[in-house]
C-alpha cells in the first residue's frame, strides 16, 4: 500500500518584518529571513518577523560573507548567532558551506550542527555551485535534522537548472523529498516538480511585484501559486 504524499509546502522568502503580511496572507506554510545580500540578519529583524509572523514557522539564514566557505572565526560566530535566533523565536536554521575543492564541506556541517540548537534545518543554495550537484544532493541525504534542501540545479537559477534538478528528483526517491526547488520558480515547473515527487517550493523575488527587491512581498503573487500547488497537490495524491 502506497503512502499518500503530503501536502506541498511553500515557503517564502523575506527580509524585514514588513513583507510577513503578504506572505500570511499568500498562504505562506514558512518562512526563510535572510538579510541584505542574503547574509545573516540582524536579531532583532529575527525578532520582528518572528512576532508578525504569529504561529508561522521562521527559518533564518546563517551566512556571514558572500562566499560559500567559512573559517574557525566565523563558525563561533554562527554558532552564536543561530542560539540568539533560535531563542528569539526562530523555528530553524539555513546554512550551508563547501570546501576549497567545491565539494559540500560536511565536517563544517558537522561541527555547527553539533553546537547550534536541535532545530530542523536548510541545507541553502551552496550545494547548486559544487562540482557535482546531483552527487551532493545524494551525500546530504540523512545528515541530522535535515528537512530541505534548497536548489535551482545552478549558481544561474531554475532557468538554467531545472532539468538537472527534475532528474536528480526522479532518480532518487529521497532527493525528491527533501528538495525545495527555489530561484525563479516558474508556474509551468511546478507540475513536473510535483511528479517527480518533490513536495517544498521555495519562493523568492518571485513574490514581490516587478521581482524588485524593494518592493515587499505581495499576497496575490503568493497565493497565485499557493493555488497552483493545491490543486495540484491534490492530483498526485
Amino acid at each position: 500500500m502506497h503512502e499518500t504524499p503530503p501536502e506541498p509546502l511553500l515557503e517564502v522568502a523575506v527580509r524585514h518584518e514588513r513583507d510577513v503580511a503578504g506572505a500570511l496572507e499568500g498562504g505562506a506554510d514558512r518562512l526563510l529571513l535572510a538579510g541584505d545580500g542574503g547574509l545573516s540578519p540582524e536579531p532583532a529583524t529575527v525578532t520582528a518577523v518572528c512576532r508578525a509572523a504569529d504561529e508561522l514557522p521562521v527559518r533564518v539564514v546563517l551566512r556571514l560573507n558572500d562566499g560559500w566557505t567559512t573559517t574557525g572565526g566565523e563558525a563561533a560566530r554562527l554558532v552564536g548567532l543561530g542560539t540568539e535566533y533560535v531563542d528569539r523565536g526562530a523555528e530553524g536554521l539555513a546554512l550551508g558551506f563547501l570546501d576549497p575543492d567545491l565539494e559540500v564541506d560536511l565536517d563544517v556541517c558537522a561541527h555547527l550542527l553539533a553546537r547550534l540548537p536541535a532545530v530542523p534545518w536548510t541545507f541553502h543554495r551552496a550545494v547548486d555551485a559544487t562540482l557535482d550537484m546531483r552527487r551532493s544532493l545524494r551525500r546530504l541525504v540523512g545528515l541530522p535534522r535535515l528537512s530541505a534542501i534548497w536548489s535551482a540545479g545552478s549558481p544561474r537559477g531554475l532557468g538554467a537548472g531545472f532539468e538537472d534538478l527534475l532528474d536528480a528528483a526522479r532518480a532518487d526517491e529521497a532527493v525528491a523529498a527533501l528538495l525545495m526547488p527555489g530561484g525563479d520558480l516558474r508556474a509551468e515547473q511546478v507540475p513536473w516538480l510535483l511528479r517527480a515527487g518533490v513536495r517544498q517550493f521555495h519562493l523568492g523575488d518571485e513574490a514581490r511585484p516587478g521581482r524588485s527587491a524593494r518592493a515587499y512581498v505581495d499576497g496575490g503573487l503568493v497565493r497565485s501559486l499557493r493555488l497552483l500547488l493545491d490543486d495540484l497537490g491534490a492530483r498526485v495524491r
